[in-house]
């Protein structure tokens, strides 16, 4: 597989400082932008939504646990594959999360819902476009309502 280099643009600031995998929904978290990207988030206030995309700094995939498993490792979740997950443990650990914009300044997006601990690194801020990013009537597992149930 080719290596590709990705650059951090920011950094989660969060009073999380440990995994935990439910009661994401209240969170507030800053993102903190690199000064060169001091500026960059003009325009995002007129958003209420934005996604976030992160790097999953201490996640680790073990293919030989990882592949296969079951969600949050709970025997009442089905043993799926890793692609069909939403974990942390994954071959490139990026994490995607729509959230709720609070706050917009200059060097700083402050943030409700991000699942991400203190110190994580951004890797990029989208605007929430519901053209693009809502899917009207999707098809999930039944298995995902239970797992998702108390996450938010």
């Amino acid at each position: 597989m080719n290596e590709i280099k990705l650059k951090h643009i920011g950094l989660v600031s969060s009073s999380v400082t440990e995994r935990m995998d439910e009661n994401w929904g209240e969170i507030k978290s800053k993102i903190i932008l690199e000064p060169e990207f001091s500026g960059a988030l003009r325009g995002l206030e007129g958003f209420s939504h934005a996604i976030i995309v992160t790097y999953l700094h201490q996640a680790s995939f073990e293919k030989e646990k990882h592949l296969h498993r079951r969600p949050r490792n709970l025997e009442t979740m089905p043993q799926v594959g890793i692609l069909s997950q939403r974990a942390k443990n994954r071959p490139n650990p990026i994490g995607i999360t729509a959230v709720e914009i609070i706050g917009v300044c200059d060097d700083y997006l402050e943030v409700k819902g991000l699942d991400a601990i203190d110190k994580t690194p951004v890797l990029d801020i989208k605007p929430y476009y519901p053209d693009y990013d809502k899917i009207d009537n999707p098809k999930i597992p039944e298995w995902v309502d239970r797992l998702m149930n108390g996450y938010f």
